[in-house]
């Protein structure tokens, strides 16, 4: 683990970020690069614990990969081998799309903090999913679960957004364990709007109604939600049978970033942390619904906060960006400690 944070730790962080990011994901598409790398490098075998069981399905150990590292899929094999418990792929959109013009990531280092306006860059559901195809067929499928994330595209109407979503889940059914509804990326025009109770109800109706749909559903939130609208969410997700919520999205709120180097986009790191901890206190004071708590977790104790708030599993990304493989070690290595295991079952 010195490695990532002595020597490619500090090659990445002279790089743009994005093509930082673009770097990494190309060396973890080769699973013989990585299996090199693992031998020299890493100790990724995941300490023991207890299964968890949630919407159904089995996690060997708790932290995830949040949503927004691997928009195409093109590292699934690896991400197991680094020790997550589940992989989040996406956000995927039914259309490709280049997405915001570049620069669109942005570090802040003295506060573990990233900005994007990446604005759902994908290469669309019907070639993610013949991607995860050719993979299954290779027989390199991984064993951790496999969440898949869906947004709007762009170029359809807020009103058609059911059947856009609609047009994604179809395609990429047969390869997602669960499926999560990405309704508050704030870099999407509109986007955060689909939270509104009539547009979210008819977005999973439509899902629902579709003939052979049974995999788990989830919302992703937004951290910026008054607490009336949690509670409609909440009570929404409850009436619709949704499997769990994902708690939370970036933040708009740009308070802690110096104002000469502030960017337009979603706050993630280290200060939305409280925030949403925040969220999550206030959904299970009124839900048991099951909830995958990410925001802000750069340590074990950012996981213990999460799992204290509430939250049943827990996503890393800028985590990961800052922290590299040694951020899940340690959240797994004091996992016995940060909570208890037989809340976790849902």
């Amino acid at each position: 683990m010195a490695f990532y944070s002595f020597l490619l730790h500090q090659l990445l962080f002279r790089m743009d970020a994005e093509t930082a990011h673009q770097l990494i994901l190309s060396c973890l598409s080769h699973h013989r690069l990585l299996s090199l790398i693992e031998k020299c490098f890493f100790r990724t075998t995941p300490p023991g614990g207890p299964t968890i069981s949630l919407f159904g399905l089995q996690f060997r150990n708790p932290v995830g990969l949040a949503a927004g590292m691997d928009k195409n899929g093109v590292a699934l094999v690896s991400w197991e081998k680094l020790g997550f418990g589940f992989v989040e792929v996406g956000t995927i959109t039914a259309y490709p799309q280049s997405g915001n013009p570049r620069p669109r990531l942005f570090r802040f280092p003295e506060l573990e903090a990233l900005v994007n306006r990446m604005g759902f860059n994908n290469e669309g559901a019907k070639k993610i999913a013949l991607r995860m195809e050719r993979l299954r067929r290779s027989g390199s499928w991984p064993s951790i679960p496999i969440g898949i994330n869906i947004g709007k595209s762009r170029l359809t109407a807020p009103h058609l957004a059911h059947d856009d979503y609609l047009r994604s889940f179809q395609y990429l059914y047969p390869y997602g364990d669960y499926f999560v509804l990405n309704v508050s990326s704030p870099n999407t025009p509109g986007l955060r709007a689909l939270q509104n109770a009539e547009h979210l109800t008819r977005i999973i109706s439509t899902l629902r109604d579709w003939e052979g749909s049974h995999k788990p559903l989830l919302i992703k939130i937004d951290p910026d939600l008054s607490s009336k609208e949690i509670v409609s969410i909440v009570k929404l997700a409850e009436r619709e049978h949704v499997a769990g919520l994902i708690a939370t999205n970036t933040t708009l709120d740009h308070s802690s970033l110096p104002p000469e180097r502030n960017e337009a986009g979603g706050l993630s790191g280290k200060p939305l942390q409280a925030r949403s901890d925040t969220i999550i206190r206030r959904i299970r004071r009124v839900s048991s619904i099951p909830i995958i708590g990410t925001g802000g977790i750069l340590s074990a104790g950012g996981a213990h906060a999460k799992f204290s708030s509430g939250a049943n599993l827990i996503q890393i990304y800028t985590g990961f960006v800052y922290r590299g493989p040694a951020l899940i070690q340690e959240i797994l290595r004091a996992y016995p400690y940060l909570c208890d295991p037989h809340r976790l079952s849902a």
